[in-house]
């Protein structure tokens, strides 16, 4: 197949996937929505249209199917139910899975006869209500079967007109539509009267009787004989029986006259609207009559002009990518460039880096913008996770998403997909209780999953939060002497809050059955492993039968990074402003000894106190301790940590550049970046850190 058409097939038949994933959640909640049901329906048709013209037989098949349902639904032939949506819902999972084949160049495999014999018997009518009586006017059933898509021969018409033709039947004035039996062309009288039986008398006769309003063109028209051409005024008058009054009308007309220029009022009573107004009488000579296609024309004149053209282009994600690398290395060299003008002393030159830093900001900012992304790509997958968790575990769930239109970056929406689903999955299986728990605790029977996405500053905030019944901070503490985590003492010395990240040690569950969904102890570690590596952090907040909170932060990019500089005797370090809390200057002579671990008090809170050159600047590690110093307070989650400095240099904006193949791995690395000075600076990774030496 054409490799060009199957990518824009591959692009807009993805796109449609991921809004069938929430529309179909959505039409389960709301299965009157009409609106919603013919979008659901026209994806599938959608679907199946670019996958027939590529000749991708096995998803034309599945969703041709699917297809026929949605139509009984739309007919009100069946009705929407769990026991549909149980059968509907994995087709998507497996039209997901033909497309990641289709992406990857595999071959294609049909669905499972099952899944197909399962929708088979939802493809006929079953659970709708008879329809009601037709009324009387409305063909007969062989006059239905007749009049399908295909054209009829002329006998299959003449047998038609019999069948309608009723006994005792027409007056005088109008003819039987029997009456011409010879195989030739209908008359005008003849087919007025097949109109007439198909939707009921005087349904086509033109306007209502004559002593309804004077002068009504509509009264022209049923006069004329059927052979002469039909007259400006008559089709007007046509128009208005079709589409009310005045929808194709000026401005009232004067006694039958030509139409009048369009008045800005619209005249509602069309040409029965009594005499002229006074500025009709003055008005200039009528205009010649219009054609059909004039009046149409000018019909339509009044809706919006058509768009230009479209207004966006696809872009390769790679050159995008390449694009930002330019704009960090063009950063660099602003870097370089606004710090030799601080030396320079040049006015004229100090405005010249201004405009420069000006300049390369809004780029850096536009160009972040077109690698932006949704939130809601990630987001429009938790609806089905909710509802199939809900369905399994036999729960109550209202889930809610709260600024889906946040943007971040494209590779930050992929990776915090996977940890934001263990996140949710773990709100319905450990947060909310079972109906009943919750009815006798006085709560609603159905808990709620909201979903919170906003941004502050240079970050991106998603915040997890159920009404369940949260976390007990005792319970916590036994399970963690349980597991082997910690020993009683230590676990007795815990807050709350740090009770509440327990949970996020390897190996620790509060669940005592391990099951499918949950109890290894592992996906919370990977949440956290993960959070930490696109460096974001995790907050929880939770309190006994009322709920738990969880606060993500991460950063609106990857690709440059706030750091705070700092220097460790002539060497430059960055640590990355994210896991920065606090600075002071500090008298290292009143600090404690705790433990064997010297602690500085901050704020009431005691605090581990390190010293970052005895760590990274070799031969530093047994140099006399200094007598004061500049402490950087830096966090994890809710762990926080003192480090000891030489130099404060200052905020600056870095691009990550990855280690050499001699330091690559080396723990407590992230990577290196070029400074305003030309020199070299050593990204920190806090987390890792910590990890390696405390």
């Amino acid at each position: 197949m054409d490799d060009e058409l199957l990518q824009d097939f591959l692009v807009e038949a993805g796109e449609i996937l991921e809004q069938l994933n929430s529309q179909l959640i959505s039409l389960e909640q709301a299965p009157e929505d009409k609106d919603l049901l013919n979008a659901v329906f026209r994806g599938f048709h959608t679907i199946k249209g670019g996958a027939g013209f590529l000749n991708i037989e096995p998803m034309v098949a599945l969703c041709h199917r699917t297809e026929d349902i949605f139509n009984l639904l739309r007919n009100g032939e069946r009705h929407v139910t769990q026991d549909l949506m149980d059968t509907v819902l994995p087709v998507l999972d497996v039209l997901n899975d033909q497309f990641e084949r289709l992406q990857s160049g595999d071959e294609l495999e049909a669905a499972d006869p099952a899944l197909l014999r399962a929708l088979e018997h939802y493809t006929t009518p079953g659970d709708a209500p008879a329809p009601a009586a037709a009324p009387a006017s409305e063909p007969k059933p062989e006059a239905v079967a007749a009049a399908g898509n295909e054209d009829i021969t002329d006998e299959e018409f003449e047998a038609l007109l019999d069948a309608l033709d009723k006994p005792g039947g027409e007056s005088t004035d109008k003819p039987a539509a029997t009456s011409n039996s010879d195989g030739d062309e209908i008359n005008d009288d003849e087919f007025e009267a097949l109109l007439d039986e198909l939707h009921g008398k005087g349904q086509f006769k033109g306007a209502p009787p004559a002593d309804s309003a004077p002068a009504q063109p509509a009264a022209a028209a049923s006069s004329n004989e059927p052979e002469e051409p039909i007259s400006q005024d008559e089709f007007e008058a046509l128009l208005d029986d079709l589409h009310g009054k005045g929808q194709f009308q000026g401005a009232p007309a004067g006694a039958g006259q030509g139409a009048a220029p369009p008045a800005a009022s619209g005249g509602a009573g069309g040409a029965g609207g009594g005499g002229a107004s006074p500025s009709a009488a003055a008005a200039p000579e009528p205009e010649e009559p219009q054609s059909a296609a004039a009046i149409v024309a000018k019909a339509a004149a009044g809706n919006k002009e058509r768009p230009a053209g479209e207004t966006s282009v696809r872009v390769d994600t790679a050159r995008l990518d390449e694009i930002m690398n330019m704009v960090g290395e063009l950063v660099l060299v602003r870097n370089r460039i606004s710090r030799l003008g601080e030396h320079a002393g040049d006015e004229e030159l100090s405005k010249a880096v201004a405009n420069l830093d000006l300049v390369t900001s809004d780029l850096q900012l536009s160009v972040m913008k077109t690698r932006m992304q949704p939130i809601k790509k990630v987001f429009g997958r938790f609806p089905r996770v909710v509802r199939d968790m809900a369905r399994s575990l036999q729960k109550e769930i209202n889930l809610e998403m709260i600024g889906e239109e946040t943007d971040l970056d494209k590779n930050l929406v992929e990776a915090l997909a996977d940890p934001l689903v263990h996140l949710v999955r773990n709100s319905v299986d450990h947060g909310i209780e079972m109906p009943d728990v919750r009815e006798a605790a006085g709560k609603h029977r159905e808990g709620t999953v909201a979903l919170t996405a906003s941004q502050e500053g240079d970050h991106i905030l998603l915040v997890i939060e159920d009404d369940g019944g949260g976390m007990d901070p005792d319970k916590l503490r036994q399970k963690a002497v349980e597991k082997g985590v910690m020993d009683a003492d230590a676990a007795a010395r815990l807050d709350d809050n740090e009770c509440f990240n327990l949970i996020f040690a390897p190996g620790f569950s509060t669940k005592d059955e391990i099951s499918d969904i949950s109890g290894r102890g592992v996906g919370m570690d990977v949440v956290k492993t993960k959070i930490t590596q696109l460096n974001g952090s995790i907050e929880i907040d939770s309190a006994p039968g009322k709920g738990t909170r969880l606060s993500i932060k991460v950063p609106l990019t990857l690709a440059i990074m706030s750091t705070l500089m700092v220097r460790l005797k002539d060497q430059l370090f960055a640590l990355p402003l994210v896991n920065v809390s606090e600075i002071f200057h500090l008298d290292l002579t009143k600090t404690n000894i705790m433990d064997g671990q010297q602690v500085i008090i901050v704020r009431e809170k005691t605090l581990p106190l390190f010293y970052l050159k005895r760590w990274l600047i070799k031969g530093e590690a047994d140099t006399p301790l200094p007598s004061e110093g500049h402490v950087v307070i830096v966090h994890m989650g809710n762990q926080k940590i003192g480090f000891v400095v030489d130099e404060l240099i200052g905020q600056e904006e870095v691009v990550i550049k990855p280690l050499g193949a001699l330091l690559q791995g080396i723990p407590g690395l992230a990577g290196a970046t070029i400074t305003g000075d030309g020199g070299i600076a050593i990204i920190l990774d806090v987390p890792g850190l910590m990890k390696m030496y405390t």
